[in-house]
């Protein structure tokens, strides 16, 4: 007899075979059922604690998913989906998950059957084309400028938030938000940057319904002296500067020795005339509202209200570039350098107002803003944060109307007309993929099932009557009223969805199953090398000095 040969580390674990398949498909399973139940409008809410012990209570898929802890790397993996999923369109995070875990459970009876992943992988590709085909067939545009049918379609995808009892509120606020920042690009394209253009203010205080759209900028600061400079200009001509308007220190330690008492009035009066001379340079074009990045010392602060300038200092690099988007200032890097051009004029009115115990500085009747502020105002903390959550989720989704503007049905009308189309076409699919293929059909109706499940009606006789209904792929439009669960004609209840979303939800979610089911290998315990001789320190706590608290490193936009 040979003895043994060890390959692997003994600290090193191998799983391989239909092992690793199974054991990836009940993870994927068991993540998909944690968030099953929050797809649709009468979806649960999950709370969610995390570790500095604060709550999240949210029903956004890709919120919660970011907040659980997984051990299992396939369950790790389909989480990174609905992270896609919201970067790339930013809404339909849970029926990614939803149907790539659907999609992964019809595979599992081929696997026991012996038939080899490549095999089933091929067929869900087929698959995914031609349901993309699908969506292309039963997609209709829509004229972005007619603002009832934008309504109509952000008020269903955010139905099922939880904001969905506030009306009109949210969508409002998205849609309003989304067209100003709009960009057009020629060729009839446009370009929406919500990041960095759209800031979401939350003010706890107050009610919902006084949140807004600003057309301008918002910034939670006030001005240097209050007492002596103006809180309310209409018309401000606006000049943004990111230098600092205070005398410039030495790099490094500097050491002057000074012997005569009169040398040492000099060097304060050089001081004195250095911030004087940047200051008239500033006060020559007659601003009326002075906004740096960096530091504005007390002298700089007398001259500007002795002008009567309003100035406000330390500003977000991020927050400066709203405010030149919004009232069409440039940013100048240094006093001499300015020009004419330079001044903003496009705000209607800076004022200062007080809510709670702070002030916030807006600059808002903009006449072409190309950026704004979206004033959320609440009852609590956590209200707010899921408020705008789904502010964002509705922002995406107008953002991808205005880029791609084609629509397709909502209530699970667009699967389960892809679904019997599929079943047709796989009576012409050839050899053995035929029954993946058809699988594949069948697993697309895991999200009006979920929607009907969701609802709390008779799943069995609601989904059976549904497939009569699209047998031949015809009603395309007939799909389940997520509030009620009765079958309806989703045309007339305004349901729909965005073709963006729904095509790269079917991309992402079958493309993903097809690369789990191709692992048939994992092996763990591996540990990383060490340098030799390196010992690892404690990484020490980095330490904020009080002129930088205000740096944009420290707040992590």
């Amino acid at each position: 007899m040979h003895a043994p040969v060890l390959v692997l580390k003994d600290s090193t674990k191998r799983e391989s075979g239909s092992k690793v398949h199974h054991a990836n498909i009940q993870a994927s399973k068991a993540v998909a059922d944690i968030i099953r139940t929050t797809l649709g409008p009468r979806s649960m809410l999950k709370m969610l604690l995390d570790a500095s012990g604060g709550i999240v209570v949210t029903n956004d898929g890709n919120a919660i998913l970011r907040e659980i802890d997984v051990a299992h790397p396939a369950a790790k993996s389909m989480i990174e989906l609905s992270r896609t999923q919201d970067e790339e369109v930013g809404d339909g995070t849970t029926s990614v998950i939803v149907l790539a875990g659907e999609m992964l459970h019809v595979a599992e009876a081929f696997l026991d059957k012996n038939y080899h992943p490549t095999v089933i992988c091929r067929a869900y590709n087929n698959a995914l084309e031609d349901a993309i085909a699908v969506l292309d067939k039963i997609a209709m545009t829509v004229d972005v400028k007619d603002r009832a049918t934008m309504l109509g379609l952000v008020k269903s995808c955010i139905s099922t938030k939880f904001t969905s009892q506030f009306g009109d509120l949210i969508a409002d606020l998205a849609i309003d938000s989304t067209s100003i920042v709009g960009v057009d690009l020629g060729h009839g394209l446009r370009e929406v940057d919500i990041k960095k253009y759209i800031k979401v203010e939350k003010v706890p205080g107050g009610q919902l319904e006084d949140s807004r759209v600003l057309r301008g900028v918002m910034i939670n600061k006030d001005v240097v002296a209050p007492s002596k400079m103006r809180r309310k200009i209409v018309n401000p001509r606006i000049i943004l500067l990111d230098c600092p308007l205070e005398y410039k220190k030495g790099e490094n330690q500097t050491n002057a020795e000074i012997v005569r008492e009169e040398d040492w009035e000099i060097l304060l009066r050089m001081e004195e005339e250095y911030i004087e001379n940047i200051c008239m340079q500033i006060l020559k074009f007659k601003p009326d509202l002075v906004i740096t990045e960096k530091g504005l010392s007390d002298l700089a602060c007398h001259y500007f209200s002795k002008a009567g300038v309003s100035a406000i200092r330390r500003v977000r690099k991020t927050d400066n570039n709203r405010i030149s988007k919004a009232c069409g200032a440039v940013i100048v890097n240094r006093p001499d350098e300015l020009q004419e051009s330079d001044v903003g004029t496009g705000a209607g009115l800076f004022e200062v107002k007080k809510f709670g115990d702070e002030f916030f500085a807006f600059i808002v009747d903009c006449k072409d803003p190309k950026a704004c502020t979206v004033l959320l105002r609440g009852a609590s903390k956590d209200l707010l944060n899921e408020v705008e959550r789904n502010l964002q989720d509705a922002m995406s989704v107008s953002r991808n109307i205005i880029k791609n503007p084609k629509l397709v049905p909502g209530g699970g009308a667009t699967e389960l007309t892809v679904s019997a189309t599929l079943k047709q076409k796989s009576s012409s699919v050839e050899g053995i993929e035929k029954w993946p293929y058809e699988a594949a059909a069948l697993a697309f109706e895991a999200i009006p099932r979920t929607l009907a499940q969701n609802c709390g009606v008779n799943v069995i006789r609601t989904m059976t009557s549904l497939q009569g209904k699209h047998a031949n792929g015809e009603n395309a439009w007939i799909g389940i009223d997520g509030n009620t669960g009765v079958i309806a004609d989703m045309k007339e209840r305004q349901i729909w969805d965005s073709y963006t979303v729904k095509a790269q939800t079917f991309k992402t979610a079958i493309e993903a199953a097809c690369m789990l089911l191709r692992i048939d290998d994992i092996v763990s315990g591996i540990k990383k090398k060490q340098a030799p001789g390196a010992t690892q320190a404690p990484s020490k706590p980095k330490i904020e000095q009080e002129d930088d608290a205000d740096n944009e490193q420290i707040i992590p936009e």
